[in-house]
């Protein structure tokens, strides 16, 4: 038995044995750590934070069993890792800017769990950050409306030194959003003004309150100027109709279901005017391709 325990103190063979079972009682123990983990905490937000913690740690306790078992001095250790690291640097350049974006995110705050943004031209929510990855659920591209289309994509972190990161939800979880209703030129413009403008109000008139508070952060953190957050309905005259405009500020995560809502009510708003208000249209017909001439 001595000499077995000899065998795997000494010998290079013996300590890589003793490193496999280390690795295993590593793994094992996380793994159980993670079940009883999971079994307690029901939010899954705090499942996530408590994954990466115990995955954390578990590979801290590898590394030092491996400087544990093969006998090297933590002094000689970052000797080692530093001429390794010179000729490592060259081959994983991207690596480490990926290295490097985790950690320019990490303390400049450039999006987190949850936000919506735009990295290397994906957009989506945020549903997993690694050293090296972000992690997005794609919103958009064949999909309209923000929704989610169920592609998951995983940007490398070296984007946010390389592209411009577009952030829909961090300090500001607004959006200003508008659609465009087009009305014939014998309706009464100004009626319809008045219409629209209270469909805008009830339907998002809502929002104005809590947006006014994030853009007084907003104004607290940067140089902005105060933007006006209330519904607004302009018109422009032009050939065929007149065109208004309506605007308004919405959640980031709510365009779809809003803009639905503010059509539905401007479509009953027209039907309720009694004629006053028509809505424009161009109408396009389209002929047959005439058949070439035998020649």
């Amino acid at each position: 038995m001595k000499a077995a325990l000899d065998w795997l103190a000494n010998e290079p063979l013996g300590r890589i044995v003793w490193l496999i079972i280390a690795i295993a009682l590593i793994s094992l123990t996380a793994r159980m750590v993670r079940v009883v983990v999971f079994r307690q905490v029901q939010d899954t937000s705090l499942h996530y934070r408590a994954r990466k913690l115990i995955n954390g740690l578990a590979y801290a306790i590898f590394v030092v069993t491996f400087v544990s078992i093969f006998g090297i001095k933590f002094g000689d250790f970052a000797v080692m890792t530093g001429v390794a690291g010179a000729g490592i640097a060259f081959a994983l350049q991207e690596v480490i800017a990926s290295i490097a974006g985790y950690a320019a995110n990490s303390f400049g705050g450039f999006f987190r769990l949850g936000d919506r943004v735009q990295l290397g031209g994906i957009r989506g929510d945020v549903i997993d950050i690694t050293v090296l990855r972000t992690t997005l659920l794609e919103v958009g591209d064949w999909v309209q409306g923000d929704l989610y289309n169920g592609r998951i994509v995983r940007v490398a972190n070296s984007f946010v030194f390389k592209e411009p990161v577009f952030n829909y939800s961090a300090d500001f979880p607004f959006v200003w959003d508008e659609i465009r209703v087009s009305v014939k030129y014998d309706s009464d413009f100004r009626h319809a003004k008045k219409l629209f403008e209270a469909v805008a109000q009830e339907k998002t008139g809502e929002f104005v309150e809590r947006a006014q508070m994030d853009w007084e952060n907003v104004q607290r953190k940067y140089r902005v100027e105060r933007a006006s957050l209330t519904p607004m309905v302009s018109l422009v005259a032009s050939e065929s109709w007149i065109e208004f405009t309506i605007r308004y500020i919405v959640p980031f995560d709510k365009r779809r279901l809003t803009k639905d809502a503010l059509f539905e009510a401007v479509l009953d708003a027209v039907d309720g005017s009694e004629g006053r208000v028509e809505f424009g249209s161009k109408t396009i017909d389209i002929l047959g391709m005439a058949k070439p001439k035998e020649i």
